[in-house]
């Protein structure tokens, strides 16, 4: 009796390991996106808001802007802006929306980056069942992260590289809105 609890303790401790390691791998895989989506579309959905948008600090004239649908996706643009002046006064007056249509549609279009994030999840690195299609659009080239890179005519390496590039930028832009729809209304 007393080798058969030890076996089955043993066991345990092994099938513990295993699942422990399965779960750092996946961690070690996990989106560095995906925090950031999901904390941002909680607290816009906590403030009642769809549209936030902010200046990039560290880029002078650009700004990001999201546009959140509750419980299904976000949509972020990201860009210079031909007149900082008048985009920054719509963010400070709290004019998301205006500042979110201005960087659709009149931004500098060589710099405009484009995030479409599907369940307001963030980007997923690894293959899944349910899986939708995420997009990144930057230097009018637009990646729909699906895992058929060769539909997109990329090699399995640039579409690897480009979804960790994006993936990285999605994340930082995600930050600064972030610490925008943190500030007190």
């Amino acid at each position: 009796m007393h080798v058969r609890r030890l076996a089955l303790g043993i066991a345990l401790a092994v099938t513990l390991g295993v699942a422990g390691a399965a779960s750092a791998a996946e961690d070690a895989k996990a989106s560095k996106s995906s925090p950031q989506a999901a904390a941002l579309a909680k607290q816009l959905a906590v403030a009642k808001l769809q549209y936030i948008a902010t200046k990039d600090p560290t880029d002078p004239g650009r700004f990001v802007a999201a546009m959140h649908v509750p419980g299904s996706q976000l949509m972020i643009v990201s860009a210079r802006y031909g007149a900082p002046a008048l985009l920054n006064e719509k963010v400070l007056l709290g004019k998301f929306q205006d500042a979110y249509i201005d960087l659709n549609s009149a931004s500098e279009l060589a710099t405009r980056v484009i995030v479409e994030d599907l369940r307001a999840d963030g980007f997923a690195l690894t293959k899944r069942k349910d899986l939708l299609r995420d997009s990144f659009e930057a230097n009018g080239k637009r990646v729909v992260f699906d895992f058929d890179w060769r539909k997109q005519k990329l090699s399995q390496e640039e579409y690897f590289s480009t979804l960790a590039a994006a993936d990285t930028q999605y994340a930082r832009m995600l930050e600064l809105l972030i610490a925008e729809a943190s500030k007190p209304r």
